[in-house]
């Protein structure tokens, strides 16, 4: 039997929940698809996707982060901020975390123009490095962590950011990320926008990896359907972060 306000309670405190248990961020992969799965028209061009009620929405999950991290390729196709602006107080800045296995976080980008201390970037190359100098003096920092599959070891990039005590963890990338973090089962909840559109062929698929992962893929558990008129959130959980005692939802 649920409890009053059980359900609002746990989901309120599932971030903390796992971070206690594992010392691991929680982690919500977020994004803005059309019908057909599709997020941008073609490689390297943003894509302005779903309407400002699910922006809105998209905007205040971001305000419920304590770090959000993207991949190198998000970076260089729309130079974005990746900065809370909802205008509400936070309980700490948002640390904003790059994947760079290369190194390839341009200097004159707005997420190195603009950091203060809250900008991190994970790669694999030396953080001696030249690239990695200047991005320190600019206020970056770098972090080595080991390869996997001759890329950034996502596993990794959780540890270290959980013994920085951060607790939940906004995924918000293209589909290379998307697709390796699903693989690497780092994923605890999707909060996926859709539009109510297709893109049709030659776009950009949410997520980057061959159809043969598709038997093994997870379902969905406890997932609902939120309207952000006129487009839809579709959410829901892939790890049970309280144990045996999922999160269990009255939608």
């Amino acid at each position: 039997m649920v409890g009053v306000e059980e359900c609002v309670a746990k989901e309120l405190n599932e971030a903390f929940a796992k971070w206690i248990r594992t010392g691991l961020p929680f982690v919500t992969l977020k994004a803005a698809l059309t019908l057909d799965g599709q997020i941008a028209e073609r490689a390297g061009r943003a894509t302005a996707i779903t309407d400002s009620g699910a922006r809105a929405a998209a905007h205040r999950l971001r305000h419920s982060a304590d770090a959000l991290l993207t991949g190198i390729g998000t970076v260089l196709a729309d130079d974005p901020f990746l900065t809370d602006r909802s205008g509400e107080p936070r309980r700490k800045k948002l640390l904003r975390a790059v994947v760079d296995s290369r190194l390839r976080l341009p200097l004159k980008s707005k997420l190195v123009k603009s950091a203060k201390s809250d900008v991190i970037v994970f790669t694999t190359q030396r953080a001696d490095s030249r690239k990695a100098s200047a991005l320190k003096r600019a206020g970056v920092e770098v972090v080595r962590v080991p390869a996997r599959a001759g890329h950034v070891d996502l596993r990794k990039v959780l540890h270290e950011l959980g013994t920085r005590k951060i607790l939940h963890v906004l995924l918000e990338a293209g589909a290379e990320l998307n697709g390796a973090a699903l693989k690497s089962d780092i994923v605890d909840k999707v909060a996926l926008f859709y539009a109510p559109k297709f893109m049709g062929t030659g776009g950009v698929p949410a997520v980057g990896m061959s159809s043969r992962w598709f038997a093994k893929s997870p379902a969905l558990k406890s997932f609902r359907v939120e309207r952000c008129e006129p487009d839809f959130l579709v959410e829901g959980y892939f790890h049970d972060v309280y144990g045996n005692h999922g999160i269990r939802r009255k939608d």
